[in-house]
């Protein structure tokens, strides 16, 4: 199914990976305080296009940097807390935020992606949620099986040759930012 045959309405709910999507990632470190936090190009003008567009947006994020002991849980809530706070200034809403902080090998509540703990989280919080009625916006290979795992069209934005050739199957949309795709449902 193409993009343009979905058919988005207010009934549908937008799921995002926060590092490569919303703010710059760092490949081989983490964003470990608010001063570390830079949202990437225009994305704050698509958090506001996207608003308009869905009835809900979740934010789904491994952040094992607190797992690892590089920061701590209360470090990760004041940089979504300031993101959160710089998204509405700018006319957008993000519903939900759900972080697996934990270690993979101590990954008991499969909340890390590809696993789709953080997902059923998000239903069991807004009922209404319908995964068939719900796109998933990533820019990793777990993103992308995240949202097939449930049952989500995937979107992925950025390089496509940061992902594997045999996970390329699990793309439905390629874009090469938030802003992009975005634009691509006017």
């Amino acid at each position: 199914m193409k993009l343009s045959e979905l058919s988005i309405d207010k009934t549908w709910t937008l799921f995002l990976d926060r590092d490569g999507v919303i703010n710059l990632h760092y490949p081989s470190d983490y964003v470990k305080k608010w001063d570390e936090f830079y949202f990437l190009e225009d994305v704050l003008d698509a958090m506001k296009s996207l608003s308009a567009i869905f009835k809900r947006i979740v934010i789904v994020t491994n952040q094992q940097g607190v797992g690892k002991g590089l920061m701590s849980q209360e470090d990760l809530q004041l940089i979504h807390d300031e993101m959160l706070k710089e998204v509405r200034k700018s006319g957008g809403r993000i519903h939900a935020i759900y972080a697996a902080t934990d270690l993979i090998a101590n990954d008991t509540q499969q909340l890390r992606k590809p696993n789709i703990g953080m997902a059923l989280k998000a239903k069991k919080d807004f009922v209404e949620i319908d995964f068939s009625k719900s796109i998933m916006v990533g820019d990793t290979g777990s993103d992308m099986q995240f949202g097939k795992n449930a049952g989500m069209f995937t979107v992925f934005v950025g390089d496509d040759s940061k992902i594997k050739e045999e996970e390329k199957i699990l793309v439905d949309f390629h874009c090469e930012s938030l802003v992009e795709f975005a634009n691509s449902l006017h």
